[in-house]
């Protein structure tokens, strides 16, 4: 796969943008490294995200869940960390290593959280699911979190997907989400696909401030004004006042005969 950021004759294949960058092969070895362990050894599922974490207090897999290889030994494991490589080393250059920890540490907290929220939900309400967060685990949740990055980073690049057809990168935003979609009708894992969700949106919120905050604004500005009206409502019935609405003017009140 290839991408093309500015000039339609201009193919720079992934990880172009720097060398390969430490901490992402740091990245790359930890996930190895715990896959391989899981091969031999269950102590590693402690630090995968569970209903434990809420029931048990297992706070900790809310953070360590990501780096955590999941899935059966497979050769398909070298595939998904090459993918995570391409997509990656391109939004660290980008970033650079703080704001690069910084996305892929709330973004994949962020998502477990939400994902958690929901399973509290369904179980507090007799509907758990039997198999909960398959959908988010290890280098899945990683690779997600690398690809809305960088769709988000370089909305504009074409990917040749399967090196034949091209898609604009803002357009993997909706491709994750549909994936992710696929993946919970054949688990039925809900607070897998809320934490898919969750993981995408957080990561285009972190990586556009100005966005986030007009959202978290336009929610502050809601708030108080619902607060200021039923403070008013309060304050009329205290009084025994009554507004009378015109016919013309739905916020105006009917003047008298004595106003002019």
């Amino acid at each position: 796969m290839t991408f093309r950021p500015g000039a339609p004759q201009r193919t720079i294949s992934f990880g172009g943008s720097g060398p390969p960058a430490r901490d992402v092969i740091a990245m790359l070895l930890i996930v190895g490294v715990t896959y391989s362990l899981a091969a031999f050894t269950s102590a590693v599922d402690v630090l995968r995200l569970t209903p434990m974490a809420w029931r048990g207090g297992w706070l900790w897999q809310i953070v360590t869940y990501p780096w955590i290889g999941a899935g059966r030994p497979s050769i398909w494991i070298l595939l998904e960390l090459l993918i995570l490589y391409w997509f990656a080393n391109d939004v660290f250059w980008a970033l650079r290593r703080r704001r690069f920890w910084n996305l892929f540490l709330w973004a994949t907290a962020g998502a477990a959280v939400a994902a958690t929220l929901v399973d509290v939900a369904l179980t507090l309400a007799g509907l758990g699911v039997g198999s909960s967060f398959v959908l988010m685990q290890g280098q899945r949740m990683l690779i997600l979190v690398a690809i809305a990055a960088f769709a988000t980073l370089r909305s504009e690049a074409t990917i040749l997907l399967f090196f034949v057809l091209p898609v604009k990168a803002r357009w993997f935003l909706w491709i994750e989400i549909a994936i992710g979609f696929v993946g919970f009708l054949g688990t039925k894992d809900l607070p897998g696909f809320v934490g898919i969700c969750s993981a995408v949106g957080l990561s285009v919120l972190l990586l556009r401030p100005g966005r986030g905050r007009g959202l978290l604004r336009e929610a502050r500005l809601r708030s108080e004004r619902w607060w200021i009206e039923r403070k008013l409502g309060r304050m009329r019935k205290k009084s025994g006042l009554r507004v009378v609405r015109g016919d013309d003017d739905e916020d105006s009140v009917r003047r008298g005969p004595w106003v002019h």
